[in-house]
């Protein structure tokens, strides 16, 4: 008796786990987001991550000479809908992933967040990636749902006495991660 075998039990364990990605890829729409923020006309997402982590801003004197606390970067976690971690996003802006894969990035367009105690919303085109794995192809990213994150009061920040001094500001957000329409 000659047993045959399904092409997708005999196929290789990566070969698996590229079909799972995309099936995901294709199941992820893209978020209701202000105008200003939408992703590229020709961009799909491809990725989605929760982040839980902070921002890390550094006391000093701005362009006008007043007090101010400076975004030095952010430190968070990504994670997926069941809480695994799935990678780290820190100053770039970039964002890496188990897999090896990284992207970063420039803001180039904002809106502010729906609750006004919270980061704006963001559209970051990517500049950069290393890497091969799902980030490897990203062109754009969205940060929304921000929750936290804004620098603390400039009355707090006296860059005679506390020069360089940071304060973490614990945030909250969804990265939602975009490739160009067929790849």
């Amino acid at each position: 008796m000659i047993t045959r075998l399904c092409p997708l039990r005999a196929a290789p364990p990566a070969t698996l786990m590229g079909l799972a990605a995309l099936a995901h890829a294709q199941a992820l729409a893209p978020p209701e987001v202000p105008e200003a923020i939408k992703a590229p006309a020709g961009e799909n997402v491809v990725f989605r991550a929760h982040a839980t982590g902070a921002q890390i801003y550094v006391c000093g004197r701005g362009a006008d000479g007043k007090s101010q606390w400076t975004l030095k970067a952010p430190d968070a976690e990504l994670r997926d809908d069941q809480g695994a971690l799935l990678g780290h996003h820190s100053a770039g802006p970039s964002w890496r992933h188990n897999d090896g894969s990284e992207v970063t990035g420039k803001a180039v367009a904002r809106s502010e967040s729906p609750d006004a105690d919270s980061i704006p919303w963001l559209l970051v085109s990517a500049t950069g990636h290393a890497g091969r794995g799902v980030l490897a192809r990203v062109t754009s990213i969205q940060r929304i749902n921000t929750l936290g994150g804004q620098p603390p009061p400039a009355a707090t920040c006296d860059p005679a006495r506390h020069k360089g001094k940071e304060a973490r500001v614990p945030y909250r957000a969804d990265y939602y991660f975009y490739v160009p329409a067929g790849t």
